[in-house]
């Protein structure tokens, strides 16, 4: 009866991970952010590194097909990226305190990680604005 309620508890609370695993939510806001701001950028960076590798061809116009897509991209990269900065700032920790998420060393980490992330994807949606500097 216990282990019932216990699992039950769990799938409520989506708090199924181990005590010392990493949180897979503030590891999901992150990953998704990038593949947003990789999907939003698409239509500007993909024939630049197509060209650069020497991959060539009529087809890479087609690309451009994508750029009406791309407010949508820039909006949900914006929601992931709050996602995970709500998770590491925000919201209080909840671990045990033996647990990897307990260790101040793996916040910071964290936090290091998600400022790193945060200007590559600044870098990447705002390509379309100042990249055109390297082809006049």
């Amino acid at each position: 009866m216990t282990e019932t309620t216990s699992t039950v508890n769990e799938a409520a609370t989506g708090d199924d991970a181990p005590a010392g695993s990493p949180q897979p939510r503030a590891r999901a806001s992150v990953v998704g952010a990038v593949l947003a701001a990789i999907g939003a950028s698409l239509c500007c960076i993909g024939p630049l590194v197509l060209l650069t590798l020497g991959i060539g061809g009529a087809w890479i116009s087609y690309l451009a097909a994508l750029e009406p897509y791309r407010p949508i991209f820039v909006g949900i990269t914006l929601v992931f990226l709050f996602l995970a900065f709500r998770k590491l700032y925000l919201l209080p920790r909840r671990c045990a305190p033996d647990a990897a998420c307990a260790i101040p060393r793996t916040l910071r980490n964290q936090r290091i990680i998600f400022w790193i992330v945060t200007v590559l994807l600044i870098a990447l949606l705002t390509f379309p604005y100042y990249g055109t500097m390297f082809f006049e």
